[in-house]
């Protein structure tokens, strides 16, 4: 999790032969960002990681003054990856969650590799890891 000053993203390339085509770029200023990673051990405990989730993010936003957080699958540096169905639906929940909890919520393309840039705030809360 970053607390950013700014994230730009822009759609590189799909990873994902199923996923519809989408050329996508955005800048969102004062945002958290997180990366996010499901693994295949979350497929048996599905309600529980995403109420973790949820709770974790929400708690996160509160300490570092923020409503508006970007998720970001980030999935490519596990050994342990869920289906792709899995993650978009684990990471759709979280989303609609977080929505309902009146947080603005900001996606980048599943199934796309994207280039960003980031500006990371220098405290150290501004970057958190937390496994759920």
């Amino acid at each position: 999790m970053f607390d950013t000053q700014y994230f730009w993203f822009e759609t590189f390339s799909k990873n994902l032969e199923n996923v519809d085509d989408i050329e996508k770029e955005e800048g969102i200023e004062d945002t958290a960002v997180i990366f996010l990673h499901v693994e295949m051990e979350d497929e048996n405990r599905k309600n529980k990681v995403v109420k973790a989730a949820v709770k974790n993010f929400k708690w996160y936003l509160n300490k570092v003054d923020k409503n508006r957080i970007v998720l970001h699958s980030f999935a490519h540096l596990s050994s342990s990856i869920s289906s792709p169905e899995f993650a978009e639906e684990i990471i759709s929940e979280i989303k609609e969650k977080l929505q309902n909890k009146g947080i603005e919520v900001h996606t980048t393309p599943f199934g796309y590799f994207s280039q960003f840039s980031i500006h990371v705030r220098g405290e150290s809360l501004a970057k958190v890891f937390k496994e759920v």
